[in-house]
């Protein structure tokens, strides 16, 4: 008598539906379709914003992956030296039952934060500062993405448009989100994060020596080296 191996059960299209662009769903749904799509074979990447879903396209290597690489050297040299402050890359973050977001770059402040890991290693809630590297203002980062960081209580959001060649970033203030001003030299400073400062002059140009040095002087000043 053969003994009968019992296979694991994968889903039918019936049972689980792929994700499709446009999809009006929550984020229970979401991630059991994502989770249930075989990313080994099919690499995807998608959120949810605002109960929707979004279906992320390749990225260019100069608008995208080269000048987003300069923002994230520049937040992992921070959480090098901030206490409990990690960062993330690519991370998926459930914002709340209708956004779950895959940001290029975020700072999780561990101290009192209103963010958590989950039990399946997903972070819930809104880390304090999320970065993005889109084309231009007509992205989706630029509008349904600021409103589902705004509604989540993001502390800061920091957008590179690159083909704009502007930055802007956010600061969450009685409710809202605020522009921070540059300073004389071009600068920017984070009001959570002490020592984060950012020279956005520097960053347009993609003078990647000159955005070190000055947030070397920041996490000086910070008392962070």
């Amino acid at each position: 008598m053969h003994a009968v191996l019992d296979r694991p059960h994968t889903p039918s299209l019936r049972e689980c539906p792929p994700l499709q662009n446009g999809d009006h769903l929550d984020a229970v749904e979401f991630m059991r379709r994502y989770e249930a799509h075989d990313l080994r074979s099919d690499p995807l990447r998608a959120e949810l914003i605002n109960g929707i879903v979004y279906i992320m396209t390749p990225a260019h290597f100069e608008s995208h992956g080269a000048t987003d690489s300069l923002l994230q050297t520049w937040l992992g040299v921070y959480a090098s030296y901030a206490p409990r402050v990690k960062h993330a890359i690519n991370a998926t973050v459930k914002l709340n039952c209708r956004d779950t977001v895959q940001p290029d770059g975020l700072l999780w402040d561990m101290r009192g934060s209103q963010a958590r890991l989950n039990a399946d290693d997903y972070l819930e809630g809104a880390p304090e500062l999320i970065v993005e590297t889109s084309a231009s203002s007509a992205s989706y980062d630029s509008r349904e993405k600021l409103e589902s960081y705004l509604r989540a209580g993001v502390c800061e959001y920091i957008i590179w448009r690159t083909l704009d060649c502007e930055l802007d970033w956010f600061a969450l203030q009685n409710g809202e989100y605020v522009r921070l001003p540059l300073d004389d030299q071009g600068v920017i400073r984070s009001r959570h994060f002490p020592g984060l400062w950012l020279n956005v002059r520097a960053v347009l140009v993609e003078n990647r020596k000159e955005v070190l040095r000055t947030l070397d002087g920041g996490m000086s000043a910070g008392g962070l080296k």
